[in-house]
């Protein structure tokens, strides 16, 4: 045999794609796992030629799942955010659109039961130890995909799937705001570091120079800012007690500005080499309490929504997300206190089969 077979599922979650697969089916130990998903992808090439990625980092992600032993949680997600253009892997960040598939898929993979009508799923977030309620539609115990809910970045409608995240302030770091201040200094720029279901650094998108509406075309085209904000992210990166993180997704980046379409604030995010054609789920949740946050970046560009919980409504290139943000204020410097933030996504089995890696890479031992 000169290939190992991976059984796998293929889904659309919230507006990203990747394989679905049991974590007892790849290899236990890191450096292997992360072989095989390069060549699984087919990373290191712009297309993903070798692979089933897409050429695009919202294409290059994958979720292993498996039976959870925590007391809580009901699925273990594993994420695995593969580059694209380097045979590179970080398990550092979770992925909140891939996440959107997860109870699905589960529940295809027989890893947690389907009841009649709707489906809890409690998901425990390997990578962040973030806790996430998903309520999947089961009509007849059956997995429905098709529904009248529409997310801008995916054409046509499909079900619901309705999640709820518990934690989440600071996830990654163990702090909300990781530098312990609303607003740092960056190479002249005013950022806010925080960390609410992925660290971002945050900033003006006026402080670049930018309007804060430009397309991903236009921002993706534009080797001068991204020479700049990367910078900015390096620094940061440091300053939030991540390390290193010249080889790491996280810090992602987050820029923001004034709505312009009838949403809360507007926001273009970064995944960072690349900027996002809409809008993470994770990022979201991150952008939206930073605006409801007094004396962050956010100061100014916004007429900041009161009462809890309350709707952010985030503008991308492609149309909006609504967060919904469940939260405590005591009026002082940093009293804000996240309880949950919860996003509507949809998700859609797109294949079901067999991955193949060559077995020089992997022969399929545990």
């Amino acid at each position: 045999m000169t290939q190992t077979a991976i059984p796998f599922l293929f889904l659309r979650g919230g507006t990203s794609r990747g394989p679905y697969i049991r974590r007892d089916a790849l290899p236990e130990d890191r450096e292997t796992l992360a072989r095989v998903l390069v060549a699984a992808v087919g990373a290191g090439h712009p297309l993903n030629i070798d692979g089933i990625g897409g050429g695009n980092a919202v294409t290059t992600k994958v979720a292993m799942l498996s039976r959870s032993d925590d007391d809580w949680a009901d699925i273990d997600y594993f994420f695995g955010q593969v580059a694209v253009e380097e045979a590179l892997v970080d398990f550092k960040p979770t992925c909140g659109n891939i996440l959107s598939g997860v109870g699905p898929a589960a529940i295809e993979m027989g890893l947690h039961p389907a009841a009649d009508g709707e489906t809890t799923v409690k998901i425990r977030a390997v990578n962040t130890g973030a806790r996430i309620v998903a309520r999947v539609q089961t009509p007849g115990g059956q997995v429905q995909y098709d529904g009248d809910t529409a997310i801008d970045g995916v054409p046509g409608t499909a079900a619901p799937v309705a999640l709820s995240f518990m934690d989440v302030a600071g996830s990654s770091t163990g702090a909300f705001l990781p530098t312990g201040n609303l607003v740092d200094e960056i190479d002249g720029l005013a950022v806010t570091c925080m960390d609410v279901a992925m660290p971002l650094v945050i900033a003006r998108a006026a402080d670049f120079g930018l309007t804060g509406y430009e397309s991903r075309e236009v921002l993706d085209a534009d080797t001068d800012f991204f020479a700049r904000m990367e910078a900015m992210r390096l620094k940061a990166g440091e300053m939030m007690g991540m390390g290193d993180v010249s080889k790491s997704v996280t810090p992602k980046v987050g820029l923001v500005a004034p709505a312009a379409a009838g949403g809360t604030l507007a926001a273009r995010y970064f995944m960072p080499w690349k900027t996002h054609p809409t809008m993470a789920v994770t990022g979201s949740q991150c952008l939206a309490s930073c605006a409801l946050t007094p004396g962050t970046v956010a100061d100014g560009l916004l007429d900041r929504p009161t009462g809890s919980p309350v709707t952010v409504t985030l503008e991308h290139p492609l149309g909006t997300m609504d967060v919904i943000v469940d939260y405590t204020d005591d009026g002082t410097p940093g009293g804000f206190n996240l309880v949950s933030a919860g996003l509507l996504r949809t998700a859609r089995k797109l294949a079901a089969g067999e991955l193949y890696v060559p077995s020089r890479i992997w022969n399929g031992t545990p």
